[in-house]
């Protein structure tokens, strides 16, 4: 028995495969998955392709078929689409598995540190949060695309900088900070002279990633020059993200909360953090923190970072779904950057506390 997942990026996509032992015996990466870029018959080539490679790392023969297959892709948020994936590779690929199950990627994340559910938050190119109850039952705020959202993402970030530069030229709004270095660093990742020469690069040769690749550029400002507008452009990234999981507080399951620290008498959630956004996390966590604060988020928080790949937890939901035995240590699948605490000050309002740890209790 192999069972194999993919983490399905708008970027890159990674596919592993694990034997009856859990460990993993074949992995391969390939590029984005997500099926509003490359269609459908685009993601299933992709599939199949890194599929053949990690079979031959497993020693498995091509042709041979993965007992099931759990693929948790950016963009596979329908169900319709979902089956028409799996239908697809069924029919033009049939050596890749026996079996499937198409979800989001937010929901591999989760997986990955849990088969009770949970929260995760991933903030990469684009953003999307997701909380899955211990029912089954999922809700969502954001994964929209970044025509409609991507609060958060480094699109997102990079789009506000740019914006940012044009308001304050036009007179439209001008930036209380200077914006002398964000538009260096602009005229640096687009090769550009002008404002208008950067409209090619919005408009005609648009290009979602290379969009977002300035962000690196404006997260090493903020942290190495201190870069004020650099910083206020993660800082109100780090709002964005606490006012998704803000969204979703009413939809909590009591189940998925368990008792705090000693002392505290609030209960506790854990959220796994996905994205390269999450790596400027000192950048994010003051405005991340104030935005919990004033809207007075009422349980104590674990931001939990994956230290494998999510697209294990996608071989564990295939097996899970199909009620496979495939053996697991979940402790090992993440460490703790972040601890939020919920206090009663004497106004009776909440407030919050806060450390890091890279341990798992």
């Amino acid at each position: 028995m192999y069972i194999a997942g993919v983490e399905g990026g708008a970027t890159h996509s990674t596919l592993v495969i694990c034997d009856e032992a859990g460990q993993i015996v074949g992995r391969a990466k390939g590029p984005s998955t997500n099926h509003w870029a490359v269609g459908i018959p685009g993601v299933a080539e992709r599939i199949d392709a890194m599929a053949r490679a990690a079979k031959e790392e497993a020693n498995l023969p091509a042709d041979q078929q993965l007992t099931a297959v759990g693929l948790c892709l950016s963009g596979a948020e329908a169900e319709e689409t979902n089956r028409e994936l799996e239908t697809y590779l069924h029919t033009h690929y049939p050596t890749v598995a026996e079996r499937y199950v198409v979800c989001s990627d937010t929901v591999g994340s989760i997986q990955a540190v849990s088969n009770l559910g949970g929260m995760v938050i991933i903030a990469g190119t684009g953003s999307n949060t997701l909380l899955r109850n211990p029912d089954g039952s999922t809700h969502g705020c954001g994964g929209w695309g970044h025509m409609i959202g991507d609060e958060g993402g480094a699109w997102w970030i990079a789009r506000n900088a740019i914006k940012t530069v044009f308001d304050h030229r036009d007179n439209l709004k001008r930036s209380k900070h200077s914006i002398e270095r964000v538009w260096q660093l602009i005229q640096e990742h687009f090769r550009v002279r002008t404002l208008h020469d950067l409209l090619d690069h919005s408009y005609g040769r648009f290009c979602k990633t290379a969009y977002a690749g300035l962000c690196a550029k404006l997260a090493r400002a903020a942290l190495e020059e201190r870069d004020p507008l650099c910083r206020k452009l993660f800082d109100e990234a780090g709002q964005s993200l606490a006012r998704s999981v803000c969204a979703l507080q009413d939809k909590i399951s009591p189940e998925l909360l368990r008792p705090s620290a000693t002392g505290s008498t609030s209960a506790l959630l854990d959220i796994v953090c996905v994205g390269s956004v999450w790596l400027s996390w000192e950048l994010l966590r003051d405005g991340f923190v104030s935005q919990l604060r004033s809207e007075g988020f009422p349980h104590d928080l674990r931001l939990l970072r994956l230290t494998t790949t999510m697209a294990l937890g996608a071989a564990y939901l295939a097996a899970d779904t199909y009620k496979l035995s495939l053996p697991r240590d979940y402790t090992g699948n993440y460490d703790v950057f972040y601890t939020y605490r919920v206090v009663a000050n004497e106004n009776g309002n909440g407030n919050a506390t806060d450390h890091k740890t890279n341990g798992r209790s």
